[in-house]
């Protein structure tokens, strides 16, 4: 999946010149937390957050919008030069730059205009399309060794139970690094055989596995 997928592509922008009080009201009326700031072609000149502007603004201010600080312009507390990207980069590749920079937007830029902004919220929504959680569903986490070919026999067993897998996620075993554990989320409420199948074939079910129910 690629950024240009999950971006806003019609971005709520300042101007440099704009004051902290015209930035906080568009915030509030618009439901967002993070603003690019362009000049007039469009360039991404920086970046003001929710957070830039309560960091200016001491708690004592925060009901007196008459206050010099609120008249200040957007320039001045912006982050300027922000961390970019580009509406064909990888999902996974933003997510690793949120975090490792510590940061709650990514203006998108292509041909050195703004064509969009992700923020930390699209990346969660993303997450939960792609594990299939809006839908009805079972998950189950499985303990198998890394070898090849574990993933198809695994399927298998969905597939004789005509059970549609949503969603596959890997990720490393704590207790074992020669093993994986798959979370694997299947599309019915009921997923008690394919348990019990899954076990047959000498699979470490680790979830579900709750103390008094029979499987």
């Amino acid at each position: 999946m690629i950024v240009e997928e999950i971006m806003n592509d019609k971005p709520y922008t300042l101007a440099p010149t704009n004051t902290v009080q015209e930035a906080l009201k568009l915030m509030r009326e618009k439901k967002v937390r993070h603003l690019p700031v362009v000049d007039d072609e469009h360039h991404v000149l920086g970046v003001i957050t929710e957070r830039d502007i309560k960091e200016v603004l001491p708690s004592s201010l925060q009901d007196e919008p008459n206050s010099p600080i609120f008249n200040a312009k957007v320039e001045d507390i912006m982050v300027k030069d922000p961390l970019i990207g580009h509406p064909l980069d990888f999902v996974e590749e933003v997510a690793l730059t949120f975090y490792e920079s510590k940061i709650g937007c990514l203006p998108i830029v292509s041909g050195g205009k703004l064509v969009g902004i992700v923020t930390t919220t699209d990346l969660l929504y993303t997450y939960i399309e792609l594990t299939g959680a809006t839908e009805p569903g079972s998950k189950i986490e499985i303990r198998v060794s890394d070898t090849p070919g574990v993933l198809f026999e695994i399927t298998k067993i969905f597939h004789q139970h005509h059970a549609n897998v949503q969603s596959v996620l890997v990720y490393p075993d704590s207790e074992n690094t020669q093993n994986k554990i798959l979370s694997v989320r299947v599309k019915t409420l009921n997923p008690l055989a394919m348990i019990e199948d899954l076990r047959k074939e000498g699979f470490d079910v680790l979830w579900p596995n709750l103390p008094g129910v029979s499987l």
